[in-house]
């Protein structure tokens, strides 16, 4: 048996990834919305914090300090918001290359019978 799969005589079996793949994206379409909506909301929220501690600021390395936060803190926001946005873009091409990509496996199961 087992010179018969060295030898490339055993079954060989196709793998479908779409039945794996189909759930996760799913799961990622349904939390997406939802998520996004939080993180702006969050977002905002901070950044009018970090704005009001900004102008209450009386020192100046005070004031640079909630400059600096304000600054980090919008970077950052444009980040995940890019991010949210590219995997939204790439979503569909990665779940139809997933679907369409189909593996060969090797089983210990031989075609042929003796």
């Amino acid at each position: 048996m087992l010179q018969e799969i060295l030898s490339g005589s055993a079954a060989v079996m196709s793998v479908d990834f779409s039945s794996a793949a189909t759930p996760i994206v799913d799961l990622i379409n349904s939390i997406l919305s939802p998520l996004i909506a939080v993180v702006g909301a969050l977002g905002a929220i901070w950044c009018v914090l970090l704005g009001v501690k900004l102008a209450k600021a009386d020192e100046p390395q005070e004031r640079e300090k909630a400059k600096m936060a304000l600054k980090n803190a919008i970077v950052g926001y444009l980040l995940i918001f890019i991010l949210v946005v590219v995997l939204r873009l790439t979503i569909g091409p990665l779940a139809t290359w997933m679907g369409g990509y189909n593996s060969t496996l090797t089983t210990g199961t031989t075609s042929s019978s003796k």
